[in-house]
């Protein structure tokens, strides 16, 4: 498994994170098996939500890894709070550290190697989130913190007052899902993909040394599926053929080395439950396509070159 640098912290990560979104697909037994796979892969690093499952997704991991007897510091645990489904978005001092309170005793554990503000809220006061991220440093409840779908100015507005470095930025990003590429080549067209959706955030997370990590790699836009193996996109799917018989890969593995293959030093989160599968993403990593590969494969998805 190939490793990077998470944000500006000095630690060293897999380039993979295992999504746990699905882990309620599974018995405990069923993910204690899965977990211990993942960790002989070299993929320790496991994304988790306070919304996955409705809590449920963290409780089981939490039984699963009790049941491996595994040390605490051997993995690496992340999750995500600020959403309350159907209703509204809160990052209010208070739903935080309430949050990070439910998360510890769902996961059966004393701190969240990091937390991450799961989407921007319109009503945020950045004193407040200030004010949460310091309580819970101080208590040990949680080691690092990062921001998930934000622009940077939305970062910008955290950073007046948040003290702590934001070491991640949780974007989606795929082959097909990858405006924040497209908006910095069609710079100065009309085109579609010319729309700056995002505020350069590409740019911005690596003049600051923020990881991004990119969820959702499989899927087409608007929640409607995988890419591998859809008749939406006939000759991206044939071309992630050609290149896997010249690579000896699977689909999933040539589309995770075109993420990795962006020099920004991505953090890929897989949400695969099989272990096949991911053990196939960690190889993936560490295979290095073409330059002329890359913009193959960009351009078979649909996108263009001015």
């Amino acid at each position: 498994m190939k490793k990077i640098t998470l944000g500006k912290s000095g630690i060293q990560v897999p380039a993979a994170a295992v999504g746990c979104m699905r882990m309620d697909e599974l018995g405990p037994k069923e993910a204690a098996e899965y977990i211990e796979g993942c960790l002989e892969a070299g993929a320790n690093f496991f994304d988790h939500a306070d919304i996955y499952g409705s809590g449920m997704c963290e409780e089981i991991f939490g039984q699963a890894f009790r049941m491996l007897g595994q040390p605490r510091e051997n993995v690496f645990l992340q999750s995500k709070c600020g959403i309350i489904p159907g209703k509204m978005y809160d990052l209010s001092k208070e739903h935080i550290l309430q949050s990070v309170d439910g998360i510890l005793k769902r996961l059966d554990t004393e701190y969240l190697d990091m937390l991450v503000l799961h989407r921007p809220d319109a009503l945020m006061e950045p004193e407040e989130v200030a004010e949460a991220f310091d309580c819970l440093e101080a208590s040990g409840k949680v080691k690092y913190f990062g921001v998930s779908n934000q622009k940077p100015m939305q970062i910008e507005l955290l950073k007046k007052c948040v003290k702590q470095e934001l070491l991640v930025n949780q974007l989606q990003f795929s082959l097909p899902v990858s405006n924040m590429v497209a908006n910095g080549l069609e710079v100065n067209m009309t085109s579609e993909g010319s729309a700056d959706r995002d505020g350069s955030v590409l740019d911005y997370c690596r003049l600051h040394d923020i990881t991004i990590q990119a969820w959702s790699p499989f899927q087409m836009g608007n929640w409607k599926g995988l890419f591998l193996g859809s008749s939406e996109y006939p000759e991206l799917n044939q071309l992630m053929h050609e290149l896997g018989e010249k690579y000896d890969a699977t689909d999933n593995m040539i589309a995770t080395a075109w993420i990795m293959r962006h020099p920004a030093n991505m953090q890929m989160i897989a949400g695969t439950m099989h272990l096949k599968r991911l053990q196939e993403i960690a190889r993936a990593t560490e295979l290095e396509i073409t330059r002329e590969e890359w913009y193959q494969l960009y351009l078979a998805a649909g996108h263009i070159l001015p």
